[in-house]
């Protein structure tokens, strides 16, 4: 049944014929329809890239483990790693510092479907802070879109430790850990509702950004070295070289006198 095109109806504060009307709803379904064929294509898309995920993530694994016995090998590696980030650099304090001298690796580790969450342990040397030789921290994202963060309690060692955020020595003194500590970081394990929000930032950079490559961040360091040693190799020609001038002024001198 054709409408009758001598009626109008409301749109908004617009009157328009009903018959256009008529048809500015079936443009609208049939958009609706474009529309969920599209999600449908997304859905698919999204599901094939966690699959790739997956496999690469399986084809990495024994790179990574290559890359772990190289770095055994150089000392320092992790800690010099995070001092050379420019935001990992202010997680770790002074004593974290020489916790981290016996840091021997990092693992990051996906779940298994990849969307789930992810872990992030650290490996220690035998070390005279805590007990702990896997340090592990776990970020599962849930169905609601909130995180839940889990971490590994840490056995310190008697004498060592945080107490309300201050850590002590074995003789009772103040050691200089504050809010800004690796293992106060390490620690939190606040719930996280706003699925807006970034999960852990720390966490989160340390597996997108610092695992992927620590050696872009390790060679920042070296590159520093080189570069202040180049300055004072530079600084001090350059201080000769003011001398010889000065020197040569003051002949110049005497001989006009």
């Amino acid at each position: 049944m054709v409408a009758d095109k001598g009626k109008k109806v409301k749109l908004g504060d617009d009157e328009i014929p009903e018959h256009l009307d008529a048809e500015l709803v079936l443009s609208i379904e049939k958009l609706q329809e474009i529309q969920d064929e599209l999600e449908k294509i997304n859905d698919e898309q999204s599901d094939k890239v966690l699959e790739i995920e997956q496999k690469y993530n399986e084809v990495r694994k024994p790179v990574y483990d290559k890359r772990h016995d190289v770095i055994k090998g150089i000392p320092d590696f992790w800690l010099t790693a995070f001092q050379s980030h420019p935001t990992l650099c202010d997680l770790l304090n002074e004593e974290d510092e020489k916790i981290f001298k016996y840091l021997s690796s990092i693992e990051v580790e996906d779940s298994k479907d990849v969307k789930s969450g992810y872990s992030i342990s650290f490996i220690f040397n035998p070390n005279p802070y805590f007990e702990n030789s896997k340090l592990t921290k776990t970020l599962t994202f849930l169905d609601e879109g909130s995180t839940k963060i889990a971490a590994t309690p840490i056995e310190w060692k008697e004498g060592m430790g945080l107490s309300n955020g201050v850590a002590h020595d074995k003789n009772g003194n103040k050691r200089p850990h504050d809010d800004e500590s690796f293992f106060t970081w390490f620690s939190e394990t606040e719930h996280r509702d706003n699925m807006n929000e970034v999960p852990d930032e720390i966490a989160d950079l340390i597996r997108e950004d610092l695992w992927p490559n620590p050696l872009n961040y390790f060679n920042q360091e070296a590159d520093q070295v080189e570069f202040e040693g180049d300055e004072e190799e530079n600084g001090s020609d350059g201080s000769e070289d003011d001398d010889e001038d000065g020197d040569e002024e003051d002949v110049d001198e005497d001989e006009d006198n």
